[in-house]
This record gives C-alpha cells, structure tokens and sequence, in this order.
C-alpha cells in the first residue's frame, strides 16, 4: 500500500515541477491539434519519481552514515512524504491566494477531441501488453521469483541492488558483485524497487510496475513527438510499432539459410534462440528484449524524451527562419537572436533534471545531450542549450565523485563498433546486416524532406554516430544503447515514409506494406522468440526466501564482505549482501579489476598454508567464507578443511550443503557454532 502512496506522491510532485517549467511567459504551454494531456502524465511522473526518489536516497545516505541508523530507508521515505506534503500544500495555497502563474490546467491539454478516443485505446493497448511482458519475463509464484532464460542474467546484478537496499543498509552504497568497493554502475532505478518492496510491495511488483509506467511514459511522449514532427496522428502508432518489431537482414538471412538446407518448418519450430549473423547479436542486443532487461533505459529516456520535448519550441523558432542555404546556417551559428537565451530558468531547472540522470541510466543522459546537441546547432536560444548541458555536466560529474573512487569512465576513440571490419565501408556492410533498410535508407529519406525534418533526423542520429566512434567502458557492446536510442527516435520517419506511401494509389499501397514488412518481420519473429525463451520450462527459478537468505540478510551488516563462488542469481544474491566476487562479467563490464580478486578468492579456497590463508582474508578484509558442498573455484579443488581449521562454522543449511565461515571477532558469534534451522541451498534451478 506505501509502495503505491509513493508513486502517486511522485506524480503530484511531478506535476507540480512540471507547471513550474512550463509557466514562464514566454513558453507556450499548448501545441496546436496536440492533446498534451499524453505529455503531462508521464512527465509527471517521470520528473517526480527521479525527484522524490533522490530526496529518499540522499535523506537515507545521511541517516545511515551520519547518525548510525540501522533502518535508514524508514527516515529517508519519512523526508520524502514531508517534503511531497509541504510542497503539495505551498502549490495549493499559491492557488488559492491567486499566484498560480504555474496553473496547469487539464482542460487546456486536450486539443483534439477527435484522436482523444483513438490515443486511449491506443495507450491502453500498450499498457495492457507491456504489463503483460514485464510480469512474463519476471514475477513472483509459490514463493518463488522466475526470470526468463533471455533476462535473467540482467535480473542477477539488479535485484542483488534491489534487496540490498529494501533488506540491508547499503549506504554509502556499494556494488554487490563486488562489494567493499565503491559504486561504478547506474543504481537509481534499483534503489527505487528496493524501496517500493520495502514499503510493502512484493519484489516482482516493485520492478514491474515503475517499468511499466515508464516504458509506457516514453511511448506516450514518442507518440506525440512523431504526431508534432510528421504531422499526422497514424504515424505516431506506426513509430511504436516499429519500435517494438525492429528491422534487419537476419530473418531473411535466416530463412534462405534454413530454406536451402531444407529445413526451415523444423527450424521454426524448434528454435528458442535470437537469430543474428552479426557480432554478438543472437544476445538481443537490437530487440524488444533490451527493454525487457534493461528497465532503467526506459526510465531514462522518458525523461530525456521531457527536455526534448520542451527544446522543440527552441529548435523550431530556429527552423521557421526565412533565410535559405548558407545565410540560414551562418545565422543559426552566429547569429545574436541564435544565441540569446529564450529562458534561462528552465534551462537551469533541465540541466539539473538530466544530470540526476546519471545514476538512473548514463546512457540515456549522454544520448539526450548527444540529441540536444544536435537540436542546438539549428535552433534559437543556444545559451540555454549551453547552459542545460553544463549544469548537466556539473550534476554528473558531481555524482560520480560522490560514487566513484577513481574515473568513472575510460573514453578513448574506437571505431567501427562491432564491426568486423573497422573501416568506413566494413560499417555499412555491418549497418546493413544489422538493421537492413533501417540506418542506410535514412539517406534516402533526408532527400524528401524539408529543412525541419532533415535537422530533427541528423539530430536522432548522433547518439549511434558516438556509438561507431567513442567508447566510454570497458566492454564495448554497452553501446548499443546509443544505437537503440537513435533508433527509438529515428523510427518516426520511417513511420512517415510509409504514411507518405499509402496514400500514393494502389501501388503505394503496395509499396508500404511491403516496406513495413521489411522493418518489422525481423522484430516480429525476435518477439516470438522472447515468448517462447521465457516460458514455462525456460525461466530460471529462486526463493525469494529461504533460510540461507534469510541468514544472511539478518547477520551481516553493511561493512561485512561475504567470499563465495562466483555467482550469479540464487538465494546469496538475493540476501543483498556484499559479495566479495560475484559473476566477474557484472562488475568487469562495470570497470572492476576482476582478475585481481578472481586470484585472492583462488588463494583463499585453495591454499593448504594456515597463515597464507590468514593473510589474504586480513588483507581482503573478508568477514565471512561461504563454503558449497563439492565446490571448485576457478576448476581447482577447494580446501574446506584449511578453512575450517582456522575460522568457526557460524551457520549450516539444513541439508548440510552450505556453510560459512567468520573471519571476525564478533561478540555475537563466538566459537564453533553452526546455525542449522534454515533450509535450501543456494543454487538457481530451471523451472521444470
């Protein structure tokens, strides 16, 4: 029930930010023909939830690190209602006393009453089915939660950042696959869940329901961005459909393949599997599954999608310019009413929204500047484009040395992406393979549109530019969130393209149906395959509660680090406690030295040198050793018996498969004691 209070408290406070932004009077609050009632709800929602959710963390951080609070979240949700009541009530007094310059009226939001009931079935649709596959790939039955086989090694590093929050203190907050350190990757989304399950929702519903909303928020505010570029209404329904079913050569590759082995009816029916000839694309990494994985994403372009949507009054007073060809572009560049602010304050208030972004999902903060940037270049009031990316520059940066020991990221120049070939031309033999018609046809496009419409496209593609050319971690692959961003935004001028089409006879007609089929069968069969990867018998099975974890969240605290195998997604994980080396690819593709505690761990299960192994527990500063029974660590046998003769057994399930070991004087754990009460054992299972 609080979980819920706390996401409504979130729209109100959104709201109220909202009419704030919007009430200078130089800011048109309406767009002609547009019922921006579709903008206003998941704005709210958005800007409140990162607002109120900071105002919990930051309100924790400080009752757990200043004051020794041993439930933080408690204090921390109690400043974040006071503050959303004092603001809801200095809102209504303002109103009553007749100061609402920021009145926002609903009424004023819907301007089309003739599309209203098409939108509404619309948006329910897309509500309907995206609650549907959230809760299909990830929910909570018989005590418990499955993942589907194409999400769960997401799921594995987020819900151990879930449940160290909403059953821990992870304040300063730490990386549970690699605990003891600092916090190198984006964690406000699973702060968010954590906190919605510890104010009473179950863990499924803490994550689904704030992934719901905001995948449906973004659609909303995609919608009526394709409606105000191309126009017309249909192709606002048509850019989220191919934004669901993408485009690419793979089926059609996949089908000749399978057809001239003759067996193509047994490979579609018995396939489970994305298919893919480019590199690494058989993970999902272009499909409807990124989103389904990847929750924050969806969050952190609802709220670029926000401050794009408020630029585009900027971006198109620039546009409306009389002036052609090279006068236009020099004034737009140096012109003085190119650079003079249009509003200040909102672009102050922006930069700060984008630059909380950071710890919510960096990639949609640098893929919003990287679309900005563009909108910058061919608008009016470039100081306060300026302005909004400096101050979210500033909020970044800010955070990161808060967060990071260290730099928090390692760019350097890397082209050709996952390209085999790293060369101008290896690129567009990879864009072609990768999304067909989709990037390469855009060239196409560009020459059947106006000036507007070309500046917008160039725009949508810079974040996939920086894809092919920068790289900003150590894994590579993480940049196809730039891709998916270009391509999110750039799949309303295709949806043009194919309006534009089937009003041209029969023959358009014809040509748009076939065009749509080539931008979205690929997708299609990658959506059949994401229904039958995480259906019954293909979903990775945990307790949310059991002994082992019930042990652990009760008996360590926030600066115990727990030594294990290295796992994934099981009952340890789930306990949110800090692991000494989890599954090295999390907290590797993250920036961690890996390697480094892959060799200790090694040392310390392994050794037959009592002292040796005192040693690097000391230096590591290890607290507990978890022991499985039969364990290899790194395909080399492990040394229980070492272990055991230098450190006390503090607890053992009850099937006698797991214990631990304390490394640490604790006046409430002495001696040789083995707690044996629980039940389970700690490894993930497929659902039978």
């Amino acid at each position: 029930m609080l979980g819920m209070i706390y996401l409504i408290f979130s729209g109100i406070l959104g709201y109220e930010i909202l009419t704030g932004l919007l009430s200078h009077p130089k800011k048109e609050q309406t767009v002609q023909g547009i019922n921006q009632i579709w903008f206003l709800i998941p704005a709210s929602f958005g800007l409140g939830t990162l607002m109120l959710t900071w105002t919990v963390y930051v309100a924790s951080w400080f009752a757990s690190v200043c004051t020794g609070a041993q439930n933080p979240l408690f204090y921390g949700n109690l400043a974040g209602f006071m503050v959303s009541i004092a603001a809801t009530y200095l809102y209504l007094r303002a109103g009553r006393k007749g100061n609402t310059a920021n009145t926002y009226r609903i009424t004023q939001m819907v301007m089309n009453r003739k599309t209203l009931k098409k939108e509404v079935i619309y948006f329910g649709i897309l509500f309907v089915c995206i609650s549907y596959m959230m809760f299909y790939v990830f929910n909570i039955h018989g005590g418990r939660i499955y993942s589907g086989f194409t999400v769960y090694g997401d799921y594995a590093p987020h819900t151990a950042m879930m449940r160290s929050f909403s059953l821990g203190n992870n304040f300063p907050t730490q990386y549970p696959h690699f605990g003891g350190a600092d916090v190198k990757y984006h964690f406000m989304f699973q702060f968010l869940s954590g906190n919605l399950e510890y104010l009473g929702l179950p863990l499924d519903w803490a994550y689904n329901v704030p992934s719901i909303l905001s995948l449906v928020g973004f659609l909303m505010l995609l919608y009526l961005l394709a409606v105000r570029i191309t126009g017309k209404t249909a192709c606002g329904i048509l850019t989220g459909i191919f934004f669901f079913f993408r485009s690419g050569a793979a089926f059609f590759v996949f089908v000749l393949e399978h057809m001239k082995a003759g067996n193509l009816a047994e490979a579609f029916a018995e396939n489970t599997s994305f298919i893919g000839y480019t590199l690494n694309e058989n993970w999902g990494l272009w499909n409807f599954n990124v989103y389904l994985n990847q929750r924050h994403l969806a969050f952190g372009l609802l709220v670029v999608s926000v401050a794009i949507w408020i630029y585009m009054d900027a971006l198109e007073a620039g546009l409306d310019h009389k002036e052609k060809g090279l006068v236009w572009l020099k004034d737009r560049l140096l012109g003085r009413s190119a650079w003079k602010s249009r509003n200040l304050e909102t672009a102050l208030v922006l930069g700060m929204i984008l630059g909380l972004l950071a710890f919510w999902n960096g990639a949609a903060l640098i893929g919003g500047l990287l679309i900005l940037m563009g909108f910058g270049i061919f608008s009016d009031g470039k100081l306060d484009y300026t302005v909004t990316a400096a101050v979210a520059v500033f909020f970044s940066v800010l955070q990161s040395r808060i967060f990071i020991s260290g730099q928090a990221m390692s760019p350097k120049i890397q082209f050709g992406f996952l390209a085999e070939e790293k060369t101008l031309w290896g690129v567009i033999i990879y864009l072609f393979f990768m999304s067909g018609v989709f990037f390469l046809g855009l060239a196409v496009l560009a020459c059947f549109l106006k000036r507007k419409g070309r500046a917008i496209l160039l725009s949508f593609l810079f974040p996939a530019v920086f894809a092919f050319v920068f790289s900003l971690t150590p894994d590579i692959n993480v940049n196809h969130k730039y891709i998916m961003i270009s391509y999110a935004f750039l799949a309303m001028f295709w949806a043009d393209a194919v309006c534009r089409l089937s009003g041209k006879g029969i023959t358009g007609k014809i040509t748009a149906v076939l065009l749509s089929l080539c931008l979205t069968v690929t997708g299609i069969y990658d959506f059949a395959i994401i229904l039958r990867g995480n259906g019954p018998g293909r979903r990775v099975s945990v307790k949310a509660e059991s002994g082992v974890t019930d042990w652990l969240s009760e008996n360590l605290g926030k600066n115990d680090l727990l030594l294990t195998p290295q796992y994934s997604m099981n009952e340890v994980t789930m306990s949110g406690v800090m692991m000494y080396c989890g599954w090295p690819y999390y907290a590797w593709s993250a920036g961690y030295d890996t390697n480094y505690r892959a060799a200790q761990a090694v040392t310390v299960y392994t050794t037959a040198d009592r002292q040796e192994l005192k040693e690097t527990v000391e230096k590591e500063r290890i607290t507990y050793i978890l022991f499985e029974e039969g364990m290899e660590f790194e395909q080399r046998e492990c040394r229980e018996d070492v272990i055991r003769s230098v450190y006390p057994e503090v607890f053992e399930s009850e099937d006698r498969r797991i214990r631990i070991y304390e490394t640490t004087d604790k006046e409430s754990n002495t001696g040789n004691t083995a707690d044996s009460s629980a039940s389970g054992s700690v490894g993930i299972s497929a659902e039978k």
